[in-house]
């Protein structure tokens, strides 16, 4: 793997044992994530692709392979805190103020109570919320929730973001707006993202490649590269846009070979 690889994995497999039988939930993962790049993952339900993400993530371990983030393995990395992780549903503590929420993470590592504050107040607006610093998760719309979820999961300024869904329970108009306030954090914190989606539309808007996974026992069907250099308001209207998730669709369909992209 490369020196400038945020994500490493080689020859990951995962069985998890079952009363009826194991259960190969992954086989045969190879995949590099360079630093700074935004991957989705993306593939029909029970592909596996959240089991990967914590594969990567070191909340449980490979059967077999090698994982590595930023060249440690992913329990090391997990305990360096070299990720943030966000998921589908914000998990916000309703009795805390929303900077307090953002805090969490350094109040659990010893950070002191101003350089906690002041990172919460950096962080809240680089998602646009500053304003809403002392209210209570309850008094915030669901996309203005993530937004705080993801400056949660930026406290600890991560080299690597992964995140699993964390736009699908949002109605489509908000979550295309976090999917362009995503674009904007992404480029302006530099971390590499792998993204979950069930979305073809989203992979292809944020991301830089799509790995389309197999169904069950998930492996890498195909991997396609993105080439639609900065998006903004008109980026879903564009032909290069459409003829990138109709490529994504057919290689969801099993019909494109390994590497094809558009450029």
């Amino acid at each position: 793997m490369s020196i400038d690889s945020a994500v490493g994995i080689t020859g990951v497999d995962k069985v998890f044992s079952a009363r009826k039988g194991d259960v190969i939930a992954l086989t045969g993962i190879h995949l590099e994530v360079a630093k700074g790049e935004f991957v989705s993952l993306i593939g029909p339900s029970g592909c596996g692709k959240s089991t990967l993400l914590r594969v990567i993530a070191g909340l449980i371990p490979a059967t077999s392979g090698q994982v590595t983030v930023n060249g440690k393995s992913a329990e090391q990395a997990r305990r360096d805190q070299d990720y943030g992780f966000a998921f589908q549903q914000a998990g916000l503590l309703e009795w805390r103020s929303v900077a307090a929420n953002v805090e969490l993470p350094l109040v659990v590592h010893g950070v002191s109570r101003a350089k906690r504050r002041a990172r919460a107040r950096e962080l809240l607006d680089l998602v646009g919320l500053a304003d809403f610093a002392e209210h209570r998760p309850q008094e915030l719309s669901g996309g203005m929730q993530q937004r705080v979820a993801i400056a949660r999961a930026l406290a600890e300024s991560p080299t690597l973001l992964l995140m699993d869904e964390p736009f699908g329970a949002l109605d489509e108009m908000t979550r295309e707006r976090m999917q362009g306030e995503l674009v904007r954090i992404a480029a302006e914190t530099s971390a590499a993202v792998v993204f979950v989606t069930h979305s073809i539309s989203e992979a292809v808007f944020l991301s830089q490649r799509v790995v389309v996974m197999s169904p069950r026992p998930g492996r890498i069907a195909d991997v396609v590269p993105i080439g639609l250099g900065a998006r903004d308001l008109d980026t879903r209207e564009a032909p290069e846009f459409f003829a990138a998730v109709t490529q994504v669709r057919e290689a969801l369909r099993g019909r494109a070979s390994v590497g094809e992209g558009i450029s």
